[in-house]
């Protein structure tokens, strides 16, 4: 079974940020993630944060937090999905203005499992190793590098193939290939990257 996050982000076509939820997911809200819940129509197992941003629902079970806390509403909920067990995590409503909030949720790809994140533009995921796609063809992929220079970077299934190349942190080499067909891979030797696929609007 799968964990998924609603946070406090931007949604503005709900219809398709709906589409990606199951009816046997594991909903959490993280804070003001309890708007959209119920916008999106859905109803969480758990809500998480300090509710500074929405009122807690006496109806959902919810885990409250102090304010002032280390941790950012969407980390907690993240943590929670591992402390339970999941290893299959969708983040939803994660992305917005506050790009420092942005930054920090894209991050948390980096943590033990397989984590993706959605937004109403984008799919994020996060790169050590091998990553296969089907189903995007046509769709714009980039492969951005975090923290240092990728290394041994090959992709397949796209309009520029890499093959054992080196993207450099910083610089935009990475960015905007297109998914050629139905079956896309992409794999690194070494180093840490994200990649995004456009959603084609």
């Amino acid at each position: 079974m799968r964990a998924v996050i609603i946070g406090n982000g931007e949604i503005r076509d709900y219809t398709y940020i709906k589409s990606h939820i199951q009816s046997d997911d594991f909903i959490i809200c993280a804070d003001g993630g309890l708007r959209h819940a119920k916008s999106l129509g859905v109803t969480p197992d758990i809500a998480v944060g300090d509710f500074d941003s929405y009122a807690k629902s006496e109806e959902i079970e919810s885990i409250v937090y102090p304010s002032h806390k280390d941790l950012t509403d969407g980390e907690i909920a993240v943590d929670y999905a591992i402390e339970k067990g999941y290893t299959d995590i969708l983040l939803l409503a994660m992305t917005g203005t506050r790009l420092d909030h942005t930054f920090t949720n894209i991050f948390q790809l980096a943590k033990k499992g397989n984590i993706s994140l959605i937004d109403d533009n984008n799919e994020v995921y996060f790169i050590r190793d091998t990553l296969t796609f089907n189903g995007r063809k046509g769709k714009t992929i980039s492969i951005v590098p975090v923290f240092s220079d990728l290394v041994g970077v090959s992709a397949t299934g796209v309009y520029y193939p890499l093959d054992n190349d080196t993207l450099l942190f910083g610089e935009g080499r990475g960015n905007s290939n297109i998914i050629t067909d139905d079956l896309c891979t992409v794999s690194v030797k070494g180093g840490m990257g994200i990649i995004f696929i456009n959603n084609g609007e």
